[in-house]
């Protein structure tokens, strides 16, 4: 049944109990438990648990506090919350370190989530009721268990991660595919050979350099950094393949969407953040239920994925305000335990708590710190929903001189224009990415292209000297200019190819000093969109070439203070490489294109095209 059983002078450690799943699986459970002293018997807790591809017995790398040296264990974690009176419990997803089956990224972790539940609540030291928490995959975990109504399920701390839609937030968005999947899948096929024994191909895959790769797209199956483990590269290729928003989409492992209806009555934290790649995802949960009045809080921090211990992004520093520990709450242990002594223990010690909470980027000195990084400052923020009910969607519009402002082109001829050719796309310079260095950065970066960057050479330059960015901007600001909540491009666009994508990114442009004599382009967010989904997810539809078509790209939700004297800026292209698959511009099926076209893109902006981004202006508050 189990490896061991182990105590210590606070709780009993089982190991490896083989939890049987519906097909017969098993999958490896750690289960630590109040010690009871003699006599004590009977007596039942309610339960956290963490599901995990990432090894139950390994640390996770967010459990930390603002100046820790490294994580704390499993094990550290699980003592804190025994000795607060629960059952932890931590599982190995399917196929994965010490549990039984074939892992399948995603798919499986719905019904094997709800069998585990199924399995707990029939324990006699469980008294039914259960908590779930993680971050990233242990997120999406526990939104795939919710979305099944899984028994005793009451309340859940979703930390970036938890599928609202994958189609669109973390496996594809506007259409494009997230590259993100192909470097993940290679460093799991790696220690899954690790694990079956085939150190050959283990070896191999470990040496495998992604960044070579991606200079030799396109890939196909058997031609792939994938094809020594073939259902990797079935698993990459399944997903890439499948652009238009079918059945496959439209599973409780990637698409809670469709099964809120289980969650109205469950209590949930989503914790997201403005350079994570599931900040939609997290704002999307959030609304959605609470409009089923289900028991929701949002929480919005300025990192990269799952880095709430750390002030800074990239580049750029928000001061040490911005951290989650200290600030939110006195710990990241403290505010998961709370808000499972409300829901699970009935206790009242957050119920005043504002819904949500948010970090609202800048305001700082604009100087380098002694890091050597932009000082851009920040705050937190508590509000009573999301978006803000406040906030003025002001359209800024985009003009022939490059200008961005409210006024609508005057004239019905006004275009600009750029060949966009997919062998040389727009190198991805930070954003809401997943890093894998040393090509990949998340974070805010100055738009500059520098060696850390992959497809960057030198002589290295701002991105708006390439001939295929189209940028525009305010002038300096006046006053201060809050923009917090999502941000939509609606364009008119034509090309002279069937298909091509169009992407939009929002930048924060400081003006020049004597720490950046050139200024400082802060990347806030971006989106976009493959043109044959303009109307339609699940019925894509080619472009007329030299056809006018108005499109919509949604980029990811921000928030950020644009200080008077810095200029709000637009950049408009067709790539964001290799954040995002590169578009042929030919018309054939996703990850199908055998050759490539360079696209004539046209961008229309008139008193009849009036191609606009729509900000979320917060009006000042007395």
């Amino acid at each position: 049944m189990k490896d061991s059983t182990f105590s210590n002078l606070a709780m009993v450690i089982e190991r490896n109990v083989m939890v049987p799943m519906r097909d017969g699986v098993r999958l490896a459970t750690d289960i630590y438990r109040p010690r009871q002293e003699p006599g004590e018997h009977g007596q039942s807790f309610p339960v956290i648990m963490e599901r995990t591809p990432y090894g139950k017995h390994l640390d996770s790398r967010t459990e930390r506090e603002p100046g820790s040296t490294g994580p704390m264990s499993r094990e550290e974690v699980a003592t804190y919350f025994v000795a607060q009176g629960y059952i932890v419990v931590y599982q190995d997803c399917r196929g994965r370190y010490g549990s039984e089956g074939t892992f399948t990224k995603y798919l499986s972790e719905a019904n094997d989530g709800h069998d585990t539940c199924e399995w707990i609540v029939r324990q006699p030291w469980s008294n039914g009721k259960i908590g779930t928490k993680g971050l990233s995959y242990a997120a999406h975990t526990q939104m795939a268990l919710a979305s099944t109504g899984a028994p005793g399920l009451v309340a859940m701390y979703v930390d970036s991660g938890g599928f609202s839609n994958g189609y669109q937030s973390g496996i594809r968005q506007g259409g494009a595919y997230e590259l993100k999947q192909a470097a993940w899948a290679v460093l799991f096929a790696s220690s899954i050979a690790q694990r079956s024994g085939n150190t050959a191909v283990a070896s191999t895959l470990k040496h495998i350099d992604v960044d070579d790769w991606f200079k030799r797209m396109p890939w196909r199956r058997g031609n792939s950094p994938l094809s020594e483990t073939p259902e990797y590269e079935e698993f990459l290729f399944d997903q890439w393949e499948r652009g238009s928003f079918d059945e496959y989409w439209k599973q409780p492992g990637i698409y809670a969407e469709g099964f809120y209806h289980h969650l109205k009555d469950v209590a949930t934290v989503h914790m997201s953040s403005w350079y994570d790649v599931y900040t939609r995802t997290a704002a999307e949960n959030y609304m959605n239920l609470k409009k089923m009045g289900a028991p929701v809080q949002l929480v919005f921090g300025p990192w990269v994925h799952g880095n709430r211990w750390l002030s800074y992004s990239g580049d750029v520093d928000f001061g040490e305000q911005s951290t989650f520990g200290q600030h939110v709450a006195a710990t990241f242990l403290e505010a998961r335990l709370k808000w499972f002594d409300r829901w699970l223990k009935g206790h009242t010690t957050n119920e005043g708590d504002a819904p949500v909470k948010l970090f609202v980027m800048g305001g700082g000195s604009g100087r380098k710190n002694a890091e050597g990084r932009l000082d851009h400052g920040g705050c937190w923020r508590s509000e009573q929903d999301w978006p803000i009910p406040d906030a003025q969607y002001k359209p800024y519009h985009l003009h022939t001189n490059r200008s961005l402002s409210l006024a609508i082109p005057e004239g019905e001829a006004g275009v600009l224009q750029y060949r966009f050719d997919p062998k040389n796309p727009v190198p991805t310079l930070g954003g809401g990415v997943v890093s894998r260095p040393p090509g990949i950065l998340a974070g805010a970066f100055d738009q500059t292209t520098d060696e850390r960057f992959f497809g960057c050479a030198e002589p290295f330059r701002p991105l708006t000297d390439r001939d295929d960015v189209l940028s525009f901007s305010s002038d300096p600001l006046s006053q201060d200019i809050e923009i917090t909540g999502p941000v939509v491009a609606n364009l008119w666009v034509s090309s002279d190819c069937p298909d091509t994508d169009f992407t939009v990114k929002l930048v924060d442009v400081y003006p020049a000093n004597e720490d950046y004599p050139e200024g400082f382009a802060m990347n806030l967010t971006d989106g976009i969109l493959r043109v044959r989904y303009r109307d339609s997810w699940e019925s894509p539809e080619l472009m007329t070439p030299g056809t006018v078509y108005p499109i919509r790209i949604e980029a990811f939700p921000t928030s950020n203070l644009f200080r008077a004297g810095h200029r709000i800026r637009v950049d408009i292209s067709s790539s964001n490489f290799p954040h995002f698959d590169v578009n042929p511009n030919t018309g054939d099926p996703e990850a199908q294109a055998t050759t490539s076209r360079t696209a004539l893109n046209k961008v229309h902006m008139s008193g009849r095209y009036p191609s606009h981004v729509v900000l979320p202006v917060i009006p000042k508050r007395s």
